[in-house]
């Protein structure tokens, strides 16, 4: 029978803790989609265009509220006050919040969980559903980095994946930002998308190069169950396509001084996602928000990890979250370290997986030795990660586990 680990989690050297918020509305649901998002109307224009719209004033303040009312619950779980490190606020479509609704909710959580000058605080946007004064409202509310939901800068393609804005204004929403004084913007790009060629993605990417933002996520289009995509599956390219997407597409980024290091994401130097490291290096965090996950180690009674979600539904969690707990037996524990910490390129320290885990590197042995003859797979005293291999088939790598 599986069992908690009965070593000290990375809990006790850390009392720094991120905060993940949902917002779980959008303009309309995108064909490729699984996450947690529901269409608040269907546009009515032909073409597609950039769109301006807002939630319902008083579902906007009720959901904000209920949101400061799940903070509080959740942070009167923790053992001990824990330092904010940073903030994401994810969708569905944050940045169809009114200014007064992002200052209501800034402001909750600054009496809770203080923003100090360090803190990360990031929020996702759609150019379909932004403008000016949505970047100055969050940029004036302390939110110091943006990423913008571009995806393609080819129109045909947007239509196909059901985006509600085009490639004019894609680059429009990027000077606005700049213009609303961001310094700091991630531009989310797909690759593989229905028919795409590789001299079409290569010009998508050239296209996201141009804008010269700090950040830039670049990862595959997958089709997931429970999406439109799923049952009425396009027409992709084919592995042979793919692999000379993705090696030509990693050439690119490098060549224009894009590091690589997570499996599909790039940034300028000094220009890391703080909060998602905190994810991929096995950090702790708060979920607040419809259908939103967290992750908070304990020491007391015993040493353990808690995951917790929120009910999906927004009518549900507006009248209660719902709050589930799973504690995370010994197996689980490894297989989500690895899960995780392996989509990094740098991979990790046997010493930061011991902390993290409860595990010894001797538990670890048998997976390292599976995973380094078959190529996907490099460790020495120091640390362990995937080889560019391993990087590219991380699915395959985590069944050896």
């Amino acid at each position: 029978m599986a069992k908690l680990a009965t070593k000290p989690y990375a809990l006790g050297s850390n009392d720094s803790i991120a905060l993940y918020i949902h917002i779980p509305w959008c303009i309309r649901k995108c064909p490729y989609c699984d996450f947690n998002s529901h269409a608040i109307r269907q546009p009515v224009a032909s073409t597609i265009q950039a769109v301006s719209t807002s939630l319902d004033p008083e579902l906007e303040t009720a959901y904000v509220q209920r949101l400061l009312n799940d903070l509080d619950n959740e942070i009167s779980h923790l053992e001990r006050p824990r330092k904010l490190s940073s903030i994401f606020i994810g969708g569905g479509t944050p940045s169809l919040l009114s200014e007064s609704a992002i200052n209501q909710l800034f402001t909750g959580i600054n009496k809770v969980l203080p923003l100090e000058t360090d803190t990360e605080c990031t929020v996702e946007a759609n150019p379909g559903s932004s403008d000016i004064n949505c970047f100055r409202a969050f940029h004036s509310a302390g939110v110091n980095r943006l990423s913008l939901g571009i995806q393609s800068f080819s129109d045909a393609a947007l239509k196909q994946l059901g985006r509600v804005h085009n490639q004019a204004a894609a680059r429009k929403a990027f000077t606005a930002a700049r213009s609303a004084g961001f310094e700091n913007i991630n531009v989310d790009l797909m690759h593989g998308l229905p028919g795409q060629t590789i001299d079409a993605a290569m010009h998508d990417l050239d296209q996201a190069i141009a804008l010269n933002s700090e950040h830039l996520s670049w990862y595959q289009l997958t089709i997931e169950p429970n999406t439109l995509f799923y049952s009425n599956r396009p027409d992709l390219p084919d592995e042979d396509e793919l692999w000379d997407i993705y090696r030509s597409g990693l050439e690119q980024l490098e060549q224009a001084g894009f590091q690589r290091y997570e499996i599909s994401a790039f940034k300028k130097p000094g220009r890391a996602c703080s909060h998602n490291l905190n994810y991929w290096r096995f950090g702790d965090y708060v979920g607040i928000g419809a259908g939103a996950h967290g992750k908070i180690s304990f020491q007391n009674p015993v040493p353990g990890i808690h995951r917790t979600l929120k009910t999906r539904q927004p009518s549900d969690y507006l009248a209660s979250p719902k709050r589930l707990v799973n504690l995370l037996l010994e197996n689980d524990v490894m297989l989500e370290f690895l899960m995780n910490a392996l989509r990094l390129v740098e991979g990790f320290s046997l010493s930061t997986f011991t902390n993290a885990t409860g595990f010894s590197a001797t538990d670890l042995q048998p997976f390292l030795n599976r995973s380094k003859a078959r190529g996907l797979l490099e460790f020495d005293q120091q640390g362990v990660k995937a080889t560019p291999l391993g990087l590219r088939y991380l699915d395959d790598l985590l069944l050896m586990v």
